[in-house]
């Protein structure tokens, strides 16, 4: 073989090379967007929360929030955060803290 062949030969390998490992590490950033929001400077801009009622993980961003007396609480969804204050109600019928 000449040399002609053996540079041409290792261009296209590296250019083989390269276009996998491409496919692989976009494949990987894109799945990475998808769980989580990064900023250019690698920071996470939202954080997963969970919910008292149903205990599942929420990102805070895409909460339903409810503010009460005693803070702010995080739910999955509405419902969860009507059963919370059913609840509530249920346990404390006047709306009065209870004190001992």
């Amino acid at each position: 073989m000449g040399p002609l062949r053996i540079l041409i030969l290792a261009v296209l390998f590296y250019l083989g090379y390269r276009l996998i490992k491409s496919n692989f590490t976009k494949s990987g950033e894109d799945q990475k967007s998808e769980d989580q929001e990064v900023r250019p400077g690698g920071a996470i801009t939202d954080v997963l929360i969970e919910d008292p009622v149903c205990h599942k993980l929420v990102p805070k961003q895409q909460a339903y929030t409810l503010e009460a007396d005693d803070g702010v609480h995080h739910f999955c969804g509405k419902e969860c955060a009507d059963k919370f204050t059913a609840d509530r109600e249920k346990s404390d019928p006047d709306g009065s803290p209870d004190q001992q």
